[in-house]
């Protein structure tokens, strides 16, 4: 049976769906994002089609506008989208005016592992695989590969192997279906398939899509260059997207690999990395706490974004 495992870290809890042993769903929650289904008091700042309501500081856009509320009335908003952060800065978070009370989003329900365990069920399922595939926007399949690119209008995937060309559409459009589940991407996906010829095998690659990516989502059909477009709800950042803001990213990664060694401890990482650390002193501090030690920086430019470390002192 898939379980839901759930692992509260350093600047984020981190949780992944795992089915036969690997993960088959992924997602990394920031502790500094309100999340999607929060409902918070807020003050409406502008009305209108587009109205911007402020809640606990920050600005969220009411694509629905706020019916019957005037500038400065105080009202309930739900979060639907959270804060992009490092993927998209310049897009505010989206919600939608409710008259329910105040709440915190619905938890995942799951079995909450322990961190820093004895045991890394998280690794054991392939996490650093997944981290790994965020980073890169590379993703392997038998006999082909995806290639995933963000834009600002959607996410790209470029399915491209040496498979014959209606049997990698096939395979690769499963693949891409795959990997848009693992990674948590919604909004406007597109996937850029080989050119096939004849409507069954076009008919094969999407029904593919649709075996292998559970609803909610709309899609296109194939079309005769390969494009396929599909749709799904969009609540928060992707992987593709976190990994897009490195430093942050790479910071709080390097923190749960840290977490595991005893007593003192220093982190060697590229200089954004420390320099992202030193912005959040609470996060050292709770590594200390689980190392058991004191914990020091050391800048070192050589090292790649993904490269940092923890050395015993």
């Amino acid at each position: 049976m898939p379980e839901w495992l759930i692992e509260r870290g350093i600047g984020e809890t981190r949780a992944a769906l795992v089915e036969e042993g690997r993960i088959v769903e992924a997602r990394i929650m920031r502790d500094d994002v309100v999340p999607a289904g929060t409902v918070l008091s807020a003050q409406l700042k502008s009305a209108g089609r587009n109205a911007i309501a402020v809640a606990e500081g920050l600005e969220y856009l009411l694509p629905k506008g706020a019916p019957g509320a005037t500038q400065g009335a105080t009202l309930g908003i739900e979060v639907t989208r959270e804060e992009l952060s490092g993927a998209e800065p310049w897009k505010r978070p989206l919600a939608r005016v409710t008259d329910d009370a105040p709440r915190t989003a619905t938890p995942i329900n799951g079995r909450n592992i322990a961190f820093p365990g004895p045991n890394d069920e998280l690794e054991a399922a392939g996490w650093s695989d997944v981290l790994d595939e965020a980073r890169s926007g590379i993703i392997g399949f038998p006999g082909g590969e995806l290639r995933i690119s963000i834009t600002p209008a959607m996410t790209l995937i470029d399915v491209d192997g040496q498979l014959a060309p209606a049997e990698l559409a096939v395979a690769g459009a499963r693949a891409a279906a795959q990997a848009i589940r693992r990674h948590g991407v919604g909004g406007s996906i597109g996937v850029d398939l080989p050119t096939v010829a004849g409507k069954a095998a076009r008919q094969a690659a999407a029904a593919a899509v649709d075996e292998a990516l559970p609803q909610p989502f709309e899609r296109t059909a194939v079309n005769g260059f390969g494009f396929l477009q599909i749709v799904r709800p969009r609540a928060r950042a992707s992987l593709f997207e976190l990994a897009a803001d490195r430093s942050a990213f790479e910071a709080r990664a390097l923190l749960r690999r840290a977490a595991r060694e005893v007593g003192a401890v220093r982190l060697a990482a590229h200089s954004s990395l420390i320099a992202e650390l030193n912005r959040h002193p609470g996060w050292l501090d709770q590594l200390s706490r689980y190392t058991g030690g004191l914990v020091t920086l050391r800048s070192d430019a050589s090292l790649a974004m993904s490269g940092g470390h923890a050395e015993r002192t």
